[in-house]
């Protein structure tokens, strides 16, 4: 079991002693989907750091939908609910970049790769999204890297 996979079964025990049902709910949430990822045909036993990490960031950003939508239809007790989930799982992602930092390091990949074209768009992605999994979300990541390319023409 990987480092961030341990902290949220840690994460499970103690909400279980504290008796906190929402952190509890969000935290058992969390551990089946990961389980779910280490029984996938081909994914080996364990769940690596990487994989947690892209789980974390793809819930939080259900969550985060999920809440918005139902603050658009009036139920604010439910989004609540999604809100104090999405936290939870905030608590174990690193902590977000500001759009300057993105810049600095998806300029910093397309200077390392050497890339001067929208063609290089598919390596430079892979990279940047490699590179800054957790910390940054993929369309913002993608938005800078097609300014960047684009200009540098």
């Amino acid at each position: 079991m990987s480092n961030l996979a341990e902290s949220i079964s840690e994460g499970i025990k103690n909400a279980m002693r504290a008796k906190d049902r929402e952190r509890l709910t969000a935290l058992r949430d969390i551990k089946s989907k990961i389980m779910l990822e280490a029984t996938k045909e081909g994914a080996g036993e364990t769940v690596d750091d990487a994989t947690t990490l892209a789980i974390l960031s793809r819930l939080l950003k259900q969550r985060n939908e999920t809440a918005t939508l139902y603050s658009e239809q009036g139920r604010e007790d439910l989004a609540a609910e999604e809100l104090a989930q999405a936290a939870v799982i905030q608590e174990f992602l690193p902590a977000a970049l500001s759009e300057a930092e993105i810049e600095a390091k998806v300029a910093e990949i397309i200077e390392s790769v050497g890339a001067s074209s929208m063609a290089d768009m598919g390596k430079v992605m892979g990279l940047a999204t490699s590179a800054m999994a957790g910390q940054a979300d993929g369309k913002v990541i993608s938005g800078l890297v097609r300014k960047a390319l684009s200009s540098s023409l």
